[in-house]
């Protein structure tokens, strides 16, 4: 009985870390694609429209961040 116990709370552990690695992976694209940005040299409205694109896509990348380091935590502490 314990196993599946013990089990249930690997598997938590273990979609923690793929929740916070697909954000991770988002907070890689988001620098990628601003340092882009920066090495072409664009214009202020350019430059602007592209931020406005980026910004939501990062703060969705650290959310899943956190929300899959929190379910980690949680997997640690009840198993």
């Amino acid at each position: 009985m314990e196993n599946s116990g013990s089990s249930l709370f690997e598997a938590l552990i273990w979609a923690g870390s793929a929740i916070s690695l697909l954000g991770l992976l988002g907070l890689v694209y988001c620098i990628i694609r601003v340092s882009r940005a920066k090495r072409a040299q664009l214009d202020d409205e350019s430059m602007r429209a592209l931020l406005k694109k980026v910004v939501p896509i990062n703060l969705g990348a650290l959310f899943l961040s956190v929300i899959g380091l929190m379910t980690v935590i949680i997997g640690i502490f009840l198993g």
